[in-house]
């Protein structure tokens, strides 16, 4: 997609803010600081569009960013940061968990993991939790250009196994850096808001 205009429609908590367009939509998950303004970012050809926080865990809204008035994506506060409180993250958890189970305009989630360590048991539960409601999912290794190439395929068979992705959930490695996997995650995205 040919990406010109980009707005940030709202920060929602609930519901009841949620954009009342019927335009499809792409939620983007993972843990605090594992890339998700910095995939954003690259896929709407902005640099620093989706704001990037220095400090991990801060972002508490479900921001749904409105692209060419044909899609939303929408990012979703971090999961597995520490100093965030048990009370916020169940807060957090309630409000993510609402979003993805009733959303009808929700055409797939792109999971971010970042590729250099082990996916953590919260990816593994986060990946789990979207298999169960079976919501299209993309994984997306991040921060790839850390990595050798030749560990490359390394890398992949240890998202693969731990998550314990299915052949049917593809995964795609990624560089914001290098702009590496911007074309397959688009097309991932295309085929799914295709989709009715």
């Amino acid at each position: 997609m040919q990406v010109n205009n980009v707005d940030l429609t709202i920060s929602a908590v609930e519901p009841k803010q949620y954009p009342t367009t019927d335009y499809p939509e792409i939620a983007l998950v993972g843990r605090s600081n594992v890339g998700k303004s910095s995939l954003t970012n690259v896929l709407i050809n902005r640099r620093n569009f989706a704001h990037t926080s220095s400090q991990p865990g801060k972002t508490q809204t479900l921001n749904f960013y409105n692209v060419e008035e044909q899609l939303y994506f929408v990012d979703v506060p971090g999961y597995g940061y520490a100093k965030v409180s048990k009370k916020e993250r169940e807060r957090f958890g309630k409000m993510i968990e609402e979003y993805l189970t009733t959303r009808q305009q929700l055409r797939g989630v792109i999971q971010l993991v970042d590729g250099r360590h082990k996916p953590t048991d919260d990816d593994v539960s986060m990946y789990q939790w979207l298999a169960y409601y079976s919501i299209p999912t993309l994984i997306v290794g991040t921060k790839i250009d850390k990595i050798k190439p030749n560990a490359r395929n390394r890398v992949k068979n240890d998202i693969v196994k731990t998550l314990g992705l299915t052949p049917k959930t593809p995964l795609v490695l990624f560089s914001a850096v290098k702009k590496q996997g911007k074309d397959q995650v688009w097309d991932w995205i295309e085929q799914q808001i295709r989709k009715e």
